[in-house]
């Protein structure tokens, strides 16, 4: 296991579909890639940039999104998305996140805030289990 520290870092690629866009998304009405599908691209790899530091049982949950969508990719564009833990103040993680197309133009960054839970606890009490 490694330390839940500042560094840890994730990368992914997408390749941009049908589903992928504001037009099947309902967050618009044109067919380039959604807002909402960016957003949880950025997400995942915030999952991935920490899954091995953390504790057994623990896992994390997003608690705010800063992101801009600064350029719109088409049907096949291919984003590639990468989060890098900034900050770590006790249970808080914060993320600088960043997406581009398959030419290095930018799609989108901000910054994502997870927290730390223990995962049978944090389900326990909305009444689930892992």
């Amino acid at each position: 296991m490694t330390a839940l520290e500042p560094g840890l870092a994730a990368s992914e690629s997408h390749t941009v579909t049908e589903t992928d866009t504001a037009l099947a998304l309902g967050s618009g009405d044109v067919p380039v890639l959604a807002t909402p599908r960016l957003v949880a691209w950025l997400e995942a790899a915030t999952v991935a940039a920490v899954d091995d530091a953390l504790a057994g049982g623990d896992t994390t949950v997003g608690t705010r999104v800063e992101v801009d969508h600064v350029g719109a990719s088409p049907l096949g564009a291919v984003v590639g998305v990468r989060a890098e833990l900034a900050e770590v103040d006790g249970r808080t993680l914060r993320f600088a996140v960043a997406a581009s197309d398959g030419d290095g133009n930018p799609v989108g960054r901000g910054t994502i805030t997870r927290v730390v839970v223990g995962r049978e606890r944090f389900l326990a009490r909305w009444g689930q289990r892992a």
